[in-house]
């Protein structure tokens, strides 16, 4: 089937936001998607809060990206916070801003904000079609889906592909493109997991007792980054938003030297030279559990860090245990599995795509979201970028077209 309209391949914010600049011109766009529902991967961001975006500088906020060129920092400079905000309050759903400068619709839900965006694409003539899975292109470079009724064959007069990253299969982000992407010669960067948990060999002890136990009000640091934020003792290893926050340099070391070190400041707002001194004044009869407890109030899950981490006969003296508490070495053995990290790095290189994301290989055909090379924390970061990056992607097709059709009407 030949159409002039424009196909989207997949449901995400990248997908929706690129269908948005498309239909806002005035041209027919056919969303397919795989999954029987929309959007199951940006509802599951939401389940516990949608945080959209970060309050921040574009310096700041484009600082928190990884393996990007200028393309992506032009994006969110087209595209950033403050632009989410207005996008959300042009929906009916008006931002909320919490302590930590996250940006959060003020339902706090995704659900709400994906019906009224669904309802505006479809008011201006989006077609969502479900259950449509895109598996290659055809000899003559049509789209090829499996659908309900069987094999459909699609050429659009341009296609944007926002097909995810390699997590969350269930949710239907299971990076199955890359192969017929591979085949057809697209340069695609292996997925590695990202803003995910990593693993421990935690002692019995450790894991029987504190597992699923939040450390709070500590400082995390990892190959010069560091974070305020908590993290979380699992059965296996360590999870949570601060572990997220660092998670790129941490598997970047263990892919590069097998393991990593995390280091921990169980007492940030405490010097090392106060940490000795109040240590000094205890009683030297009282047990160091009583020590710890007493003169630092250091109790629960972050005592029991200190000693499956530390030498404890070095606890002993004040300044030993003062320069293990303010930099305690954890010791990481591997990232937790593909499937189970929030987001992936890794995808279609950068060197295959144009300044307007349409592959180079592949003129008409563009990409946008997380099924691009880069990588960034949670905290409203991905989301925004994969809201950014479609919309250049829509705005590439729309320039795209346009030049195409001014070619054909010069021909004429």
């Amino acid at each position: 089937m030949t159409t002039e309209r424009v196909a989207v391949i997949g449901t995400g914010p990248a997908a929706l936001m690129a269908a948005e600049v498309i239909t806002g011109a005035g041209l027919g766009v056919d969303i397919y998607e795989a999954m029987p529902s929309a959007g199951r991967k940006f509802l599951m961001a939401g389940k516990s809060g949608l945080n959209i975006s970060h309050i921040g500088s574009h310096e700041d906020f484009a600082a928190q990206y990884q393996d990007h060129d200028g393309r992506l920092r032009d994006c969110l400079r087209a595209f950033g916070p403050e632009d989410v905000v207005q996008w959300m309050d042009g929906l009916g759903m008006p931002a909320h801003t919490g302590p930590t400068g996250r940006i959060f619709p003020q339902s706090m839900k995704a659900s709400p904000l994906l019906r009224a965006w669904l309802r505006r694409l479809e008011g201006r003539g989006a077609r969502l079609h479900l259950k449509h899975r895109w598996t290659s292109w055809d000899d003559e470079g049509a789209l090829v889906l499996n659908a309900p009724e069987g094999r459909v064959v699609v050429r659009p007069a341009a296609t944007v592909f926002a097909l995810g990253g390699g997590s969350w299969r269930r949710l239907g982000s299971d990076g199955e493109w890359t192969a017929p992407f591979a085949e057809a010669g697209i340069p695609v960067t292996r997925f590695r997991p990202s803003n995910c948990g990593f693993l421990v060999d935690w002692s019995d002890r450790m894991r029987d007792a504190f597992a699923g136990a939040p450390v709070k009000g500590v400082r995390l640091s990892a190959a010069g980054r560091e974070t305020r934020e908590e993290l979380t003792i699992t059965a296996r290893g360590v999870e949570s938003g601060g572990i997220y926050t660092l998670s790129a340099p941490l598997r970047d070391a263990i892919e590069t030297d097998g393991s990593a070190t995390l280091w921990l400041d169980l007492l940030p707002d405490l010097e090392a030279s106060g940490i000795v001194r109040r240590l000094a004044a205890a009683p030297a009869k009282q047990s160091l559990s009583n020590r710890l407890r007493k003169a630092l109030k250091l109790t629960g899950v972050k005592a029991a860090l200190l000693f499956e981490c530390a030498d404890r006969g070095a606890l002993k003296h004040s300044e030993d245990a003062a320069k293990a508490i303010k930099a305690l070495p954890l010791r990481l053995t591997g990232a937790a599995p593909l499937d189970e990290a929030i987001s992936t790095a890794g995808g279609v290189a950068w060197d295959a795509l144009d300044a307007n994301f349409m592959l180079t290989g592949k003129p008409g055909h563009f990409c946008a979201g997380e099924m691009i090379a880069w990588d960034a924390p949670t905290g409203g970061y991905l989301i925004t970028a994969c809201m950014a990056t479609g919309r250049a992607a829509g705005a590439g097709v729309l320039a795209w077209l346009a030049r195409e059709r001014s070619g054909v009407s010069r021909q004429l």
